[in-house]
């Protein structure tokens, strides 16, 4: 064995624990400190309780909250979608559509749905409305997350 290269050993080191536990054991540190030891870990006394050393059941708890809380926006958000009585004005269809759609009076999203469920036919009708504007009321529908009708997903020509 080669001298003056091994650290020096403490036959009696003392160990201290956070809860005031202390016991002598044999280790190459002459004092040593730990947080948890068998008296006050939750496995050996059987208590229900979480060592939390470096925070991170508190950042998970913050994690949890935060994704609590965006599921609520979701909601809201989703529930606010669902609701047909919001003016046509909120899918941007641009003035010109939106004028003949108003003088036509379909003035809320409901009303714009119950002539689709005629068919393209019934919405073709309304003057100032061809098929150009037609694809476009679609499309804001579909990203407006309304379901259309039946009877305006078939394709007449």
């Amino acid at each position: 064995m080669k001298k003056d290269i091994h650290p020096t050993y403490y036959p009696e080191a003392t160990v201290v624990c956070a809860c005031g536990n202390t016991w002598k054991t044999g280790s190459t540190q002459e004092m040593i400190r730990t947080d948890v030891c068998s008296d006050c870990h939750p496995f050996f006394t059987g208590e229900q309780r979480i060592v939390d050393t470096e925070g991170q059941v508190d950042r998970f708890y913050k994690k949890l909250k935060v994704h609590e809380e965006y599921q609520k926006e979701q909601e809201a958000r989703e529930q606010k979608k669902k609701s047909a009585d919001v003016s046509i004005e909120t899918l941007d269809l641009g003035t010109r559509v939106e004028n003949s759609l108003t003088d036509a009076d379909l003035n809320t999203v409901a009303d714009l749905l119950e002539v689709l469920e005629g068919g393209e036919k019934a919405l073709l009708d309304v003057k100032g409305i061809g098929r150009k504007s037609l694809i476009d009321i679609k499309k804001a529908l579909r990203s407006a997350d309304y379901e259309l009708p039946e009877a305006a997903e078939e394709i007449t020509v």
